[in-house]
């Protein structure tokens, strides 16, 4: 069994990482959305050390990891997932990434199938937003600092009634975004404003598992949907939550996960 958090330096910066479970088994690399980090993936990784080798890490600009100077784009994001896996000596993984996260596995499955066991895309698309939109909130946010979007942030990741009976959880999720690094969030904003993979997701040949949230308004089932549309061999979950399922509704999750990587 290995277990611990660590730093490697990969492509120009400090990524903060960590690995829980059996190196034995088989590796699932988790990725985690726009301004959370890899303790995101906390309710998951409880139930499935035992299943399987976890590799969970910030994405740059992000928790733990160190913040470069962007603009950043989607490729230079899906390096840093490569670049881990090949500091751990890993030759193929599960990959699971929630909205940004997804769009990072989605760029792993396209352009390193080699690298891709099963994807499961959550909360995601293959185009996030506008253009105008993601570089309006990088403007902002360099401009402002993050206290505006993590006062706001729960209005996105949840639904109302989750968000006000489990203050507890959600609190912690909004300081640690209004202390994370302005520049490192709003290069990811520059990345996202630049990704668009509707023309490349066809060429995703791994099986998929799409996760979308039923009252979810930033990647909304309809994307979903569009995703199982695009990708050869993908299937559709709903699940009555909004925008950060795995945490919403973290039992139905991990229940959908486990039983799509091990079939």
């Amino acid at each position: 069994m290995t277990h611990g958090t660590d730093t490697a330096h990969l492509n120009g910066h400090a990524c903060r990482y960590r690995v829980d479970g059996d190196r034995s088994k088989p590796a699932l690399l988790m990725c985690n959305s726009l301004g959370t980090d890899h303790t995101m993936w906390n309710a998951q990784a409880n139930a499935l050390s035992g299943h399987f080798h976890l590799i969970r890490y910030d994405a740059r600009g992000h928790g733990g990891s160190g913040s470069p100077p962007g603009p950043y784009s989607l490729e230079m994001l899906a390096n840093d997932a490569l670049a881990l896996l090949d500091h751990l000596a890993i030759r193929s993984a599960h990959v699971v990434g929630l909205s940004m996260g997804g769009l990072v596995a989605q760029c792993l499955g396209i352009y390193a199938p080699h690298r891709v066991r099963r994807l499961v895309l959550a909360n995601t698309a293959s185009r996030i937003g506008t253009g105008e939109g993601w570089r309006g909130r990088a403007a902002a946010v360099r401009a402002g600092g993050l206290a505006d979007i993590a006062a706001s942030a729960p209005a996105r990741w949840f639904m109302p009634a989750f968000a006000a009976e489990y203050r507890a959880l959600v609190e912690p999720l909004q300081r640690a975004l209004r202390h994370q690094a302005a520049e490192g969030y709003a290069a990811c904003c520059d990345a996202l404003a630049a990704a668009d993979l509707r023309d490349e997701v066809g060429a995703i040949r791994a099986p998929v598992l799409v996760i979308a949230g039923d009252a979810d308004p930033v990647t909304t089932v309809a994307d979903g949907v569009d995703l199982c549309t695009r990708i050869p061999d993908a299937k559709l979950v709903t699940l009555p939550a909004s925008h950060l399922s795995a945490i919403e509704v973290p039992a139905a999750f991990t229940r959908e996960l486990s039983s799509f990587l091990q079939p």
